[in-house]
């Protein structure tokens, strides 16, 4: 792509720069705690009922779960970046919304799998164009944590106008969604953390579904837990 062509149709990571640093961050958080920690969960608070590590693997496969479950048509028309056996242990049906826990137990296989979707991630950031990104819509069913999530988002979702049954969402709110996922379950294991006593690492910006108005997203007290 000329250098004009960037100036005047720009690359679509240009406006999600965070993607390269989402795996430090996480990391961060999540590296060097024992599994007690990482496997720690309570039904006192809502966040609470994922442990660390399932939060993480949630993360892990949320890039997958859009990009490949809801968008390969039309981003990967030829070519899906992941075969269909990998893509099942990315999508587990035996576990809710996160990998495999048979194939990604051990936390550094679970970044590792977190490495590999954000690096297809970023491929379709680099490769995509934001004028273009504006033109592709997938759908999905709305719900009442649908329609507090989209709050957050300035533009980029609208109502089916067909039938008024369905969200559209346009690739860069798909990217904005996950890179809101991303922060808001990293609040969930710093609260995690707060909660059991250990000082968070990262400093999150000021974006993510957790500052929904409306959201839970109270911080628990210094070693609450206990």
């Amino acid at each position: 792509m000329s250098q004009s062509n960037l100036t005047g149709n720009p690359q679509l990571r240009t406006m999600f720069p965070d993607y390269w640093r989402l795996d430090s961050l996480v990391r961060a958080e999540v590296t060097e705690l024992d599994n007690s920690i990482l496997d720690w969960t309570s039904d006192r608070w809502s966040w609470s009922g994922w442990s660390i590590r399932q939060q993480t693997s949630h993360m892990a496969s949320i890039p997958i779960r859009w990009l490949i479950g809801k968008w390969a048509d039309q981003l990967f028309p030829y070519s899906i970046p992941m075969t269909p056996e990998r893509y099942a242990i990315f999508d587990s049906q035996q576990h809710d919304r996160r990998l495999d826990d048979q194939a990604f137990w051990c936390i550094d296989e679970i970044l590792s799998a977190l490495d590999e979707a954000l690096s297809i991630s970023k491929r379709v950031l680099i490769d995509t164009t934001i004028k273009k990104a504006r033109t592709m819509v997938v759908y999905r069913v709305p719900s009442d944590e649908w329609e507090l999530m989209r709050t957050v988002h300035p533009d980029g979702i609208s109502l089916d106008p067909a039938t008024g049954t369905m969200t559209c969402k346009d690739l860069v709110a798909t990217f904005r969604h996950i890179q809101n996922e991303f922060y808001t379950h990293i609040f969930n294991i710093q609260r995690a953390k707060i909660a059991l006593g250990i000082e968070p690492i990262v400093k999150l910006p000021d974006a993510g579904y957790h500052k929904a108005t409306g959201w839970d997203s109270k911080i628990p007290g210094w070693n609450e837990a206990h």
